[in-house]
């Protein structure tokens, strides 16, 4: 489409920067996949699905969202280590709370981004205000989950 709209020097130019983009990306995406890898060998999976398994209650939401708050890097490191928390034994509820906190009340973005430009009253007040979120979410995926499980057990 763009080859037939833009003509022949366009769709190059959109071309190389799009296989520039790939070529910068990649790399991270790779290391970030090896860092959701190496969390899988690093912890136990028995005291993973204990603190955030499916019998792990409120607590394990609650030590969700910690490590969604302490946990540094981006969403290339972020959603690779979601998955691995997901394959060690951690339930839904636990692994979305993980993520809304990190996205919602990570530390490094209210440091890096908000504290300098917003000032400390703001990020203060940013961070108590967001502070339930990640565990409704949290609650909400695992009834959700549920609601699927027992629609599955209904189904012939």
């Amino acid at each position: 489409m763009v080859y037939w709209r833009g003509g022949r020097d366009h769709f190059l130019a959109i071309l190389v920067n799009d296989l520039s983009l790939f070529g910068e990306m990649a790399p991270k995406v790779l290391a970030g996949c090896l860092i959701g890898a190496f969390v899988t060998l690093l912890l136990p999976r028995e005291q993973v699905a204990r603190w955030v398994g499916h019998e792990s209650g409120f607590t394990g939401l609650l030590i969700a969202a910690a490590f969604g708050f302490i946990m540094p890097g981006g969403p290339i490191t972020i959603f690779p280590v979601a998955g691995a928390f997901l394959v060690m034994g951690a339930d839904a509820g636990a692994v979305v709370t993980f993520i809304v906190s990190w996205s919602l009340i990570g530390y490094t973005r209210a440091l890096v981004w908000e504290l300098p430009f917003f000032g400390t009253e703001f990020v203060i007040w940013r961070i108590v205000e967001a502070l339930p979120l990640p565990i409704i979410a949290g609650l909400l995926a695992r009834i959700a989950v549920r609601a699927g499980f027992a629609r599955e057990q209904k189904s012939p």
